[in-house]
């Protein structure tokens, strides 16, 4: 997939737990899983918006693009 993406990076410089994540976001600690490993197949802005509040980060630092090989 070309879409890379990076919450779990973001959650260890924030020195954040899953579990601290999925509170302050309010997803289920099963959905924020399958995102953190590049298992889902969409986001929902909201969920992306709640997840750059809860880290204190821009999209970009939890979503990156790599061409496909």
């Amino acid at each position: 997939m070309a879409i890379i993406v990076n919450v779990d990076v973001m959650m260890a410089k924030r020195k954040m737990s899953l579990n601290e994540l999925s509170d302050k976001v309010g997803i289920t600690l099963s959905n924020l899983s399958i995102l953190k490993n590049g298992k889902a197949k969409a986001i929902r802005i909201e969920t992306l918006n709640a997840i750059c509040k809860a880290l204190d980060c821009q999209p970009g630092d939890v979503l990156e693009y790599r061409e496909d090989e």
